[in-house]
C-alpha cells in the first residue's frame, strides 16, 4: 500500500471551549474571497474516503488534512492517503497563513515515537511523511523527538521511505544535526513566502537562516533529498518568486513545491490575488530551468500533495543522473 500519513495524538476534550489563535482574536476581519472555478473541488463520496476517516478514528488519529481543512482531502483519502504530525497540535509560533492552534503545548508523550511506527507497520506504509508544530519552548525544538520516530520506523518498517518536515530549530544549536543524523529519506522545511513578507505572514521566523537549515543539510548529507515549499498569492512579485528559485538552488534543494495561499479565517493574513493556472505552468517551467530535480506547482500543490509518488519520481531523476556517463555520485 502507497500511503502517507499524518497523525496528532490530540485530546478533543483538552481544547473544548479553547481559544484556537488567541493572538488574532483582537485583529481586524478580512473577509475571504470567493475562489475561482480552477480551485474549486468536489464534496468527497468515494467509499475509500469514508474507510480512511473510520480508519483515522479507529486508531485515534486526528490529522492535519482535517485541522487545515485541506482542499486535496477528497483525492488524497480516497487513495488511503493521509499526511503524521508529531509533538502535540499547538503550535508555539502564530503565523498569520496558518490554521494549527497556538497557545502552550503539553509535555512531549514519550511512547509517541513507538506509536507512529506500529501505525505505519500495520498500515504497510511504502512513504510517510512526518511533520510537526513549531516546539521552541523544548531545548532542542524536538530533534530529538523527531529523531526517535524515524529509528522507530525503522525498526518497525524497513522498508518504509520517511519524509521529514520540520520546524526551523531557530536558536536551537545542534538540533539539525540530531534530525540528519537519524537518516530520514527526504528533509523538507518550507521557506514558506519571499522575504519581504516575513514580518507579516511569518513572523516568528528568519528567512535566511530556513535558507541555510536547508543548506546545512546537504553539507551533512548530501544524499538526502532536500525540498522546500512556497505559497503564492500573498502579495509577492513574479521577480521575488524567481529570486527564491535562485535561493533555494544556491542551497542545492533538490525539490520545489508552489501552491496558491487559501485563506482559513476572516483572522488570517487576506488573499492578495488567486494566481492563475497558467502563472503556475510558466513558475514550474523557470524552477526546471534552474535546475531543481522536480517541481510541483498548481492551485492545489500542498507541501505532502502526492509525497509518496514524488519521492519515487526524485529518485528515478537521481539514478537516471547518476546512471549517465562521467556522473559522480552525491
Amino acid at each position: 500500500m502507497s500511503t502517507r500519513i499524518e497523525i496528532d495524538h490530540r485530546r478533543p476534550a483538552a481544547l473544548k471551549g479553547a481559544v484556537r489563535h488567541p493572538e488574532k482574536v483582537h485583529r481586524p476581519d478580512n473577509p475571504i474571497q470567493r475562489k475561482p472555478a480552477w480551485i474549486r473541488v468536489k464534496a468527497p463520496t468515494h467509499p475509500v474516503y469514508h474507510e480512511t476517516r473510520s480508519l483515522m478514528r479507529e486508531n485515534r488519529l486526528v490529522t492535519v488534512c482535517e485541522e487545515a481543512a485541506c482542499p486535496n482531502i477528497g483525492e488524497c483519502w480516497s487513495q488511503r492517503h493521509a499526511t503524521m504530525m508529531i509533538m502535540g497540535e499547538t503550535c508555539t509560533r502564530a503565523c498569520s497563513f496558518c490554521n494549527v492552534a497556538t497557545g502552550v503545548p503539553r509535555p512531549l508523550e514519550p511512547d509517541e515515537p513507538q506509536r507512529v511506527a506500529d501505525a505505519v507497520a500495520k498500515l504497510g506504509l511504502n512513504h510517510v511523511v512526518i511533520t510537526s508544530v513549531d516546539r521552541d519552548d523544548l531545548p532542542d525544538g524536538g530533534a530529538e523527538h523527531f529523531a526517535r520516530t524515524i529509528r522507530a520506523i525503522r525498526a518497525a518498517a524497513p522498508g518504509t521511505t520517511i519524509e521529514v518536515l520540520t520546524p526551523d530549530f531557530l536558536r536551537k544549536e545542534g538540533a539539525l544535526e540530531v534530525v540528519v543524523e537519524a537518516r530520514p529519506d527526504v528533509f523538507n522545511h518550507n521557506l514558506e513566502t519571499v522575504p519581504k513578507l516575513y514580518p507579516t505572514v511569518r513572523p516568528g521566523a528568519r528567512y535566511y537562516h530556513s535558507l541555510r537549515l536547508l543548506d546545512r543539510v546537504k553539507q551533512l548529507s548530501p544524499s538526502i533529498f532536500t525540498k522546500s515549499g512556497l505559497m503564492v498569492g500573498l502579495g509577492e512579485t513574479r521577480i521575488e518568486v524567481l529570486q527564491v528559485m535562485d535561493d533555494l538552488r544556491s542551497a542545492e534543494v533538490d525539490f520545489l513545491t508552489i501552491g496558491q495561499y487559501l485563506q482559513p479565517t476572516v483572522k488570517h493574513a487576506a488573499v492578495d490575488r488567486f494566481v492563475t493556472p497558467e502563472e503556475f505552468e510558466d513558475y514550474a517551467r523557470m524552477a526546471r530551468s534552474k535546475g531543481f530535480l522536480l517541481v510541483s506547482a498548481t492551485p492545489l500543490t500542498r507541501s505532502s500533495y502526492h509525497a509518496d509518488r514524488d519521492f519515487a519520481a526524485l529518485r528515478a531523476v537521481r539514478n537516471a543522473q547518476l546512471a549517465a556517463p562521467g556522473a559522480h555520485p552525491a
